[in-house]
């Protein structure tokens, strides 16, 4: 009796108006984004959840910061103009916290500043797009180093048909990347693998190794929070780095892969302070290597005699090629003026590039896909 009565009451309560209707009201559901979207134009559509926030912005490797617009859903939306078909990486602001894109699984990574990438797809002309060729392997490397007293790592790149087997020997490309990055740099962002892929492919560019090494001989100046710069840092993450490179790296990488010794089949070359790290470990070095590039060098002051000592026109017996480009919307565009300025004054040949661009992965994917060409020829 007493369940049919408390049955007939809960029937009754349903029946009421108020009852229902907050019985029936369902949770609510938050839209679904779609970030980023690429158009057909090839403008792209950046999208961002957040009720709350007062102001978001939209970063956008390569443009100023621009304000994004709130709809009455709560979503933040942007549209670029046409972009040249490239991966950018951005990131979103909110109240002055640089976030990624939680829509985007595409990812940019970096040891202080990780972002979202966006691909503006484009011909397959474009070396870094994937292309229908044969592939090369990318094999990752772990040591403890007794130089830096860490454990750490390095990639290397071995093309296609490359057979440890076989007597052929390869020439050699030492590639650095810049501050900020890992040793997954020139892989995960720069598609330095896709680019020799079909370069080889092409015909434009030698069958190579390509070794990519972490290039901080101090961790320490990468350390998440306040850092400091000083000569003295600088100069100890630059020498412990080449230590490295000479006593642990180029001996693993020449005990394990048939590279060429010889120092006309080896290179090095890298961007921001790996392009430092490049000149200041080449041009010291050239019973070592006899090709040097820089992409947008950091970190040289300008005080060059002191760090190139001894460096006059007989490096010119021994260089092939020195390559030093730069961006010319890049700040570090007068530095890099300044320095092949003074290797003319030293009589020492070189090749400097300027290109439209800022200090950023469009420039440095262009800067590789032309350097690689002049290599090992």
């Amino acid at each position: 009796m007493k369940r049919t009565l408390w049955a007939s009451f809960l029937l009754l309560l349903s029946a009421t108006p108020g009852w229902a209707q907050v019985q029936a009201a369902p949770p609510a559901q938050p839209p679904v984004i779609s970030s980023p979207e690429v158009h057909a134009d090839n403008s792209v559509t950046f999208r961002f959840l957040d009720p709350n926030a007062h102001e978001v912005m939209l970063t956008l490797e390569g443009a100023k910061p621009a304000p994004m617009l709130k709809d009455d859903a709560g979503v933040w939306s942007l549209t670029t103009r046409s972009l040249t078909p490239d991966f950018y990486g951005y990131s979103f602001v909110a109240d002055g916290v640089s976030l990624i894109d939680p829509s985007n699984p595409l990812m940019k990574p970096n040891l202080l500043h990780t972002q979202s990438q966006v691909h503006v797809p484009g011909p397959a002309s474009l070396p870094w797009e994937i292309g229908d060729v044969p592939h090369g392997l990318v094999h990752h490397h772990f040591y403890k180093s007794g130089v830096v007293g860490d454990q750490r790592d390095f990639y290397v790149y071995t093309p296609p048909g490359y057979d440890s087997r076989a007597k052929q020997s390869y020439p050699v490309l030492y590639l650095l990347h810049g501050f900020s990055d890992d040793a997954s740099g020139w892989t995960a962002v720069g598609r330095a693998n896709v680019i020799l892929d079909n370069l080889i492919a092409q015909g434009k560019a030698k069958a190579q190794i390509i070794v990519m090494p972490l290039g901080y001989g101090a961790p320490e100046i990468v350390e998440p929070g306040p850092r400091t710069f000083a000569s003295e840092l600088r100069k100890k993450n630059y020498d412990l780095f080449s230590q490295a490179l000479f006593t642990e790296v180029m001996p693993q990488v020449e005990a394990a892969y048939r590279v060429s010794r010889d120092r006309k089949s080896r290179a090095i070359a890298g961007l921001s302070m790996g392009g430092a790290e490049s000149l200041l470990t080449g041009l010291n070095n050239l019973d070592k290597f006899a090709w040097v590039g820089a992409f947008s060098s950091g970190g040289l002051t300008e005080d060059f005699d002191a760090q190139f000592p001894g460096l006059d026109v007989k490096a010119n017996e021994k260089l092939r090629v020195l390559w030093i480009a730069c961006g010319t919307d890049d700040g570090l565009i007068g530095l890099n003026r300044k320095a092949r300025a003074w290797l003319d004054s030293k009589g020492v040949h070189n090749t400097g590039i300027e290109t439209p661009g800022g200090h950023a992965w469009t420039v440095w994917r262009r800067n590789l896909s032309e350097f690689s060409g002049l290599l090992f020829k």
